[in-house]
């Protein structure tokens, strides 16, 4: 696989203020919604500038979190969006129980937003259990595959978490999210081996569909021993994966959180981690 990096952007709000811990990305209202996972708010990505949405209500009285202010437990840590029709849907990654949360934002009249947030902890336990995980859960990854979401774990080895995927299914999760409670299916269970980075083990951080049953995943080497904390970056990789494992693959330099194709591009969106600092996003050029 090759990979070229033909644009950066750095992404700040019109206000100044930097787009934080970009964690997703998914289309949205003719530009690209940017999930922030330690905030209330995503940022809406559009050529005349870059506005908040909120995705969740505040916590606590609290719109942003971080490690520093003794808040980090309290964020909504939403780590996959996929687009659902005008819509996107953001996913929790289930590594705490007030990580397992989902919010629909829907486009309104004008350049207004609306969003439903659901309580999922039922479907992360029942996606935890066909994982085989009682601990560890870290959902990163997720895209629409027909009338499936495949919801991807990122590996961990020193906590003895593999990356594995499951197919949920998106009409009955979506009503659950909508307040319809329904029973929703968890199955179709995969397992990937993608390597190591300087002794550290590749974890899926996103999923997009590539066609043909295809789905290109980001993958960062981070060093830590758990689902919540930070480590060091010893490498990153972009993989296509098909249903028997990697078929092919190319390096990445950044630890990239969230992908989305746009035309024949990619894009990709980078966490700084330092909320201080703000989010890049990358345009991808990548021949497979």
């Amino acid at each position: 696989m090759r990979v070229v990096v033909e644009e950066t952007t750095t992404l700040s709000f019109a206000d100044g203020s930097p787009v934080r811990a970009a964690s997703a990305i998914a289309p949205f209202g003719g530009g690209w919604l940017v999930v922030q996972d330690d905030a209330t708010h995503a940022a809406w990505v559009r050529p005349a500038g870059i506005t908040p949405v909120r995705v969740i209500d505040a916590v606590d009285g609290l719109e942003v979190f971080s490690e520093a202010a003794g808040t980090k437990h309290l964020k909504p840590d939403f780590e996959a969006a996929c687009a659902i029709g005008d819509a996107a849907l953001l996913l929790g990654s289930g590594s705490s129980p007030a990580r397992m949360r989902a919010s629909l934002v829907r486009l309104g009249a004008g350049e207004s937003s609306s969003f439903t947030a659901a309580d999922l902890s039922l479907i992360y336990r029942d996606v935890a259990a066909a994982m085989g995980l009682t601990d560890q859960l870290n959902l990163e990854g997720a895209c629409v595959i027909g009338n499936r979401l495949r919801w991807f774990q990122r590996a961990n080895r020193a906590a003895g978490a593999p990356t594995v995927s499951v197919d949920v299914d998106l009409a009955a999760l979506l009503a659950t999210v909508e307040g319809r409670e329904r029973e929703v299916a968890v199955g179709n269970l995969r397992h990937y081996e993608l390597g190591e980075v300087g002794g550290v083990t590749l974890g899926v951080t996103d999923a997009v569909a590539a066609g043909d049953g295809l789905v290109l995943v980001s993958a960062v080497a981070e060093d830590t021993s758990n689902a919540i904390d930070d480590g060091p970056v010893a490498g990153a990789a972009l993989m296509l994966l098909d249903d028997e494992g990697v078929r092919d693959e190319g390096l990445l330099n950044a630890k990239v959180e969230g992908l989305a194709f746009a035309g024949s591009r990619l894009l990709a969106v980078v966490d700084a981690d330092d909320p201080a600092a703000p989010s890049q996003q990358l345009t991808l050029k990548v021949t497979y």
